[in-house]
């Protein structure tokens, strides 16, 4: 199949780009790396008259340590993440998971700024974002605003971005002291979307009690999502007390909505989702006692 036509629009700055969103409306699109628009207009899932392509505009790309945290340009390529020492170092939730991404041609056109603005609700980097409490820049005709990762994911490729914003970058809290990070995902082959995930972050103070824990749930909704009573449950808590199998069920109990389709019904997801976050929540807690 061939997309439908549209109208191509390569604007060389930031201004020009979200001007030209504001004036197209609805009826633009954004694209970045195109890893995952593109296949969604060759197979007329979507449609759009005009498509603005990002690859022109300076100052979307990029790896910055900050004081505390590291910022990510929008269009920073997932094999740039992969390959960032930076990133190793200080975001290792975000490195672990980019190997999970696709495969590595993908990775080196998709942009972390594309799969975040996408939302798909099976993707590894929203998850990460989410279990992070990332902080997400976005651009507009009316200047700048940073949306929190808590808020940003509204539904099924859907974010809380207006039609004339651009995400343009994503602020990490930098690794702390007594930290621990995994994820796990099942998928039927390599480079497929996860039929269930979780992205874990785990620290703990000075007597081994969780100070601060995030699960990010994928491939379990129309949305990724937090895990609230797992997080609240664990947090205070001894980690050596908690049982790893008791967090991954009670983090997919709540989940409103578990898609059942050919790849799994929805019992079966439930089962894997929680033997992922179970996997992931051991892992994370064994590097963070180590640490």
């Amino acid at each position: 199949m061939k997309p439908a036509s549209f109208e191509y629009h390569a604007p060389s700055s930031l201004d020009e780009a979200v001007a030209l969103l504001a004036e197209l409306g609805e009826d633009a699109k954004a694209i970045a790396g195109g890893q995952s628009l593109a296949p969604m207009l060759i197979l007329r899932l979507a449609v759009f008259g005009h498509l603005v392509d990002l690859r022109r505009v300076p100052g979307l790309r990029g790896i910055e340590r900050r004081d505390g945290s590291v910022r990510i340009g929008a269009g920073t390529t997932q094999a740039a993440i992969g390959r960032s020492a930076e990133i190793a170092r200080s975001v290792p939730l975000l490195a672990r998971a980019t190997p999970l991404i696709g495969h590595f041609q993908i990775r080196s056109r998709g942009t972390i700024g594309g799969s975040i603005a996408h939302a798909d609700a099976a993707a590894e980097y929203p998850a990460v974002a989410l279990a992070l409490d990332a902080r997400l820049e976005a651009f507009s005709p009316r200047g700048r605003r940073t949306i929190p990762a808590a808020g940003f994911f509204t539904g099924l490729w859907s974010t809380g971005l207006a039609e004339d914003e651009l995400l343009t970058g994503v602020t990490f809290p930098a690794r702390g002291p007594r930290s621990g990070f995994a994820v796990e995902e099942f998928a039927r082959r390599r480079g497929d979307f996860a039929l269930a995930g979780a992205a874990v972050a785990v620290e703990l103070d000075e007597d081994a009690r969780v100070r601060r824990c995030g699960i990010g749930l994928f491939g379990l909704g129309p949305a990724v999502q937090r895990a609230p009573a797992a997080e609240a449950a664990a947090t205070g808590a001894e980690a050596a007390g908690i049982d790893a199998a008791e967090v991954g069920r009670t983090a997919v109990s709540r989940l409103a909505s578990i898609p059942s389709d050919l790849h799994g019904s929805a019992a079966y997801r439930t089962r894997v989702g929680a033997a992922m976050v179970a996997r992931a929540w051991q892992k994370a807690v064994e590097e963070a006692k180590g640490d």
